[in-house]
């Protein structure tokens, strides 16, 4: 049997923590941070847990983390 790919684009975008969740950094941080408010560019800056209805396919594509 040979080993299992990891989808490299998913690997690094998530990393695993402690208790076995998915961290992601949040969207809308790239460009266009003009008209958003300190707030929120401040909010986006922290790390998100991907929701539990995409934890299943994505331990899938990320065998090994």
């Amino acid at each position: 049997m040979p080993k299992m790919k990891t989808s490299r684009a998913a690997a690094k975008r998530f990393k695993l923590t402690g208790t076995g969740k998915l961290k992601r950094s949040k969207a809308y941080k790239r460009h266009i941070l003009t008209k958003k408010s300190t707030k929120t560019k401040r909010n986006l800056r922290k790390a998100a847990m991907t929701d539990q209805t995409n934890v299943k396919n994505m331990k899938k594509i990320l065998p090994y983390m």
